[in-house]
């Protein structure tokens, strides 16, 4: 072979080398940028930065378009753990007002399940806007840190906290349940922010960032065309009136109850008291809001996160007496010229239980503006006693239906959370109690007039009076009247429900009681309105652990009634001292614009029966 042919082939082996070494880079580089995104995704990570847009949650108004919540802006500190080497800690720490301990704590929260250090998550939540002015003039020396704008509740007014509810962060197992949120994300706990949460929140949106080698945002990736934007939540419109609210609040300063008051054509509440109550503008914010919470939640005498309009089950005391009145007419068991005697009390129990002195036996209408215990014992008897019904247990389980019917003992299915139900015992309890067949309507006749296991919280006693009001039915109490641009609202909300009573002659003459307590002779004579025919009904609730539960329910005009009221004051006594004023100074209120009995508001706004009462507890542990 010639040298010419040595020397070609030579240059055929080493440019075939070469041409290979190319066709393999050529590969290769075809392969990590077409094929292969790891290294894509990678330079990507470093360049980009992919931040959730939080949606600015729904405002919430009242009744007349005053602003009940709206929102300010919120800053969250975000990490992504395995971009953080070379932070300043110390420097982080120091603008934080946090040790190093906690920082050390913090970062290794975030690289446990279910973060990553490859993910982003909350560092420090809610920055005061101190906080994060001097954390954005140094951000560039905290490596693998960014800030995520969010949004936090703000309340006008320090008013409404249990019926509005209050906005937390998602547990990590509500988290899990739902791929909406993720963990630190916030969510409605209770109240109105809770039922609405799904209207409120409103849709999340995306926005990519470019970053330069000092973590410093320097614009958006081709100019946001890849973004999507957040949509914002629905605005609420409330059923409540803002101003009755607040005047109701101020009312029931310095004591221990609740106030319902709901408009009877409609359901829609007017107003949803529990005292004491608390600002809800205590529950925003980072570390301030867990020390308030922490504070609230502790205070074991006033229980001011308690919702007692909602929750709390009392004896009704003597305002039941008018869902019996109703059901034996309803059975043809009395009228209106009915008498049963009364001797101070009821006569076959040898006077238990005991009644007060308004001159003897009266008529039904008498009895019910009068209050008499005795005629109501008589009307439970006869109830339960009925002839009609072969065995005792079958006559009380009528009673026990009929009086289910006004709501006691169920859920009324309302748009507000934890509603409980109250009680309305059972023959299985009382078989329990006293044994098979060894009971009668003697036994526990004392649930005649609202008393013995019989218990429904100020929601359900407020929704009786307002049906009482409709002579006959009720709407589904709620207190939302519109939700978004179109203002729909739940079919559920406008359909009547009626009670077991239909007897019109029967609302006409518990009506007139109602009227007659407010008239000369009258449990609650006193505190009549001028210019209003208010219907209402006193009760003292007997209480095993102090002194007597005031309670009052009512309703105005008696005409096309357009507020139905109860109240109830714990430890507050008789119906008429504390109760009836204030629930009557409401109605006043809210129809007038305004009170004439201004001597009956102060002596309401400067009574302070908690102080009071914990004076006499402590008198009580004293001696004992």
């Amino acid at each position: 072979m010639s040298n010419n042919t040595q020397l070609g082939n030579r240059k055929l082996i080493v440019g075939g080398f070469f041409c290979l070494i190319v066709i393999i880079y050529v590969c290769r580089l075809f392969y990590i940028q077409v094929i292969d995104d790891k290294y894509k995704l990678d330079a990507q990570n470093n360049a980009f930065r992919y931040m959730t847009e939080y949606p600015v949650r729904g405002y919430i108004y009242d009744r007349n378009g005053k602003l009940l919540v709206f929102n300010e802006a919120s800053y969250d500190l975000m990490i992504i753990p395995k971009e953080s080497k070379g932070c300043d800690t110390m420097g982080l720490c120091e603008v934080l007002q946090i040790t190093k301990e906690d920082y050390l704590r913090r970062i290794k929260k975030a690289c446990q399940a279910p973060n990553s250090p490859r993910k982003e998550s909350v560092f420090e939540k809610q920055m005061s806007q101190k906080t994060y002015a001097a954390l954005q003039e140094k951000l560039y020396r905290f490596k693998g840190f960014f800030v995520q704008k969010r949004t936090v509740r703000k309340y006008p007014r320090p008013i409404a906290a249990h019926l509005l509810g209050y906005v937390g962060e998602i547990s990590k197992e509500g988290a899990e349940k739902n791929s909406y949120y993720r963990e630190g994300d916030y969510i409605g706990i209770s109240g109105i922010e809770r039922s609405y949460e799904q209207d409120l929140r409103g849709k999340k949106g995306t926005s990519i960032a470019i970053t330069d080698v000092h973590n410093k945002i320097i614009g958006s990736y081709m100019n946001g065309i890849y973004d999507t934007l957040a949509i914002p939540g629905k605005p609420l419109y409330c059923s409540i009136d803002m101003t009755l609210q607040e005047y109701g609040e101020k009312l029931m300063q310095g004591k221990k109850g609740a106030i319902v008051a709901i408009e009877p054509s409609t359901g829609e509440i007017l107003c949803l008291i529990s005292a004491p109550a608390y600002d809800p503008n205590l529950l925003v914010g980072g570390k301030e809001r867990s020390k308030n919470f922490t504070k609230l939640y502790y205070d074991t005498i006033n229980l001011p996160l308690f919702n007692r309009a909602l929750t709390a089950m009392y004896p009704p005391g003597s305002i039941f007496k008018l869902i019996g009145a109703l059901i034996a007419q309803q059975d043809g068991l009395i009228n209106r010229s009915t008498v049963f005697p009364c001797q101070m009390g009821y006569p076959p129990m040898g006077g238990k239980p005991k009644c007060h002195a308004h001159g003897g036996g009266k008529s039904l209408v008498g009895s019910i503006s009068a209050s008499c215990n005795s005629y109501y014992s008589y009307v439970f008897r006869e109830i339960v006693d009925q002839k009609k019904y072969p065995k005792f247990v079958d006559g009380y389980n009528h009673w026990r239906d009929m009086v289910q019917s006004f709501g006691p003992g169920t859920h009324l299915n309302t748009d507000l959370p934890y509603d409980k139900p109250g009680n309305v015992p059972s023959v299985k309890y009382y078989d329990k109690i006293f044994g098979k067949n060894a009971w009668r309507s003697n036994t526990i006749v004392s649930l005649g007039i609202g008393q013995a296991e019989l218990l429904l919280v100020p929601f359900q006693m407020a929704n009786v009076v307002a049906g009482i009001a409709n002579r006959g039915f009720y709407y589904t109490p709620h207190c939302i009247k519109g939700i978004g641009a179109s203002r729909y609202i739940d079919k559920r909300f406008k359909v009547k429900h009626y009670f077991g009573v239909q007897n019109q002659t029967a609302y006409t003459n518990v009506i007139d009681g109602m009227q007659g307590a407010l008239e000369p002779g009258g449990t609650a004579y006193t505190n009549r309105v001028k210019d209003i025919v208010v219907c209402g009904k006193t009760g003292t609730a007997q209480n095993p652990h102090g002194d007597d539960h005031s309670v009052f329910f009512a309703f105005a005009p008696r005409d096309n009634p357009k507020i139905a009221i109860a109240c109830i004051v714990e430890n507050g006594g008789f119906g008429n001292t504390w109760s009836a004023p204030i629930a009557t100074l409401m109605i006043e209120k809210y129809l007038k614009g305004k009170t004439d009995r201004v001597d009956v508001e102060k002596r309401m706004f400067e009574a302070d029966l908690i102080n009071k009462n914990n004076k006499k507890d402590a008198l009580k542990v004293k001696h004992h």
